[in-house]
């Protein structure tokens, strides 16, 4: 009997807690939601893919040389501004702080910082299990 009592009494105080009126609320705000590539491709996720979590920071003036992914790569653009030139379709995308980018599959692109601040990205590969997901161009 005691410990029904005691059970009891504790779901009543988890039930109705005085504090939670006082808490602040947490706010969602979508960024982006999207079925396709920056170019327009359906994203095709490997099955039982692994992710890779990585930081970059590109400097002022800085560029990446052209390359390119097989499997889905995703950006999230904690500071500056890139230009990404994807070299199979002649066009250019800007990214700001705030922005998402859905990278371009198995298109040559490259990237470049031309701000006078560092471009700082946090990146999300969805891989097959020990594969690489940047293709150098030939030189």
């Amino acid at each position: 009997m005691r410990r029904w009592v005691l059970t009891a009494s504790v779901l009543m105080m988890l039930g109705s807690p005085s504090w939670a009126a006082d808490a602040p609320k947490v706010v969602v705000k979508p960024v982006l939601t999207t079925a396709t590539t920056a170019s327009g491709q359906p994203i095709a996720v490997p099955a039982n893919p692994q992710v890779i979590v990585s930081t970059y920071e590109i400097p002022a003036g800085a560029s990446l040389p052209f390359h390119k992914h097989p499997f889905p790569r995703y950006a999230y653009v904690m500071a500056g501004d890139l230009s990404v030139m994807n070299r199979d379709t002649n066009e250019t995308y800007r990214y700001k702080t705030g922005d998402f980018i859905v990278e371009v599959l198995d298109q040559w692109h490259m990237g470049r910082n031309e701000g006078k601040t560092p471009v700082k990205l946090l990146v999300i590969d969805q891989v097959e299990p020990g594969k690489p997901n940047v293709v150098a161009a030939p030189q």
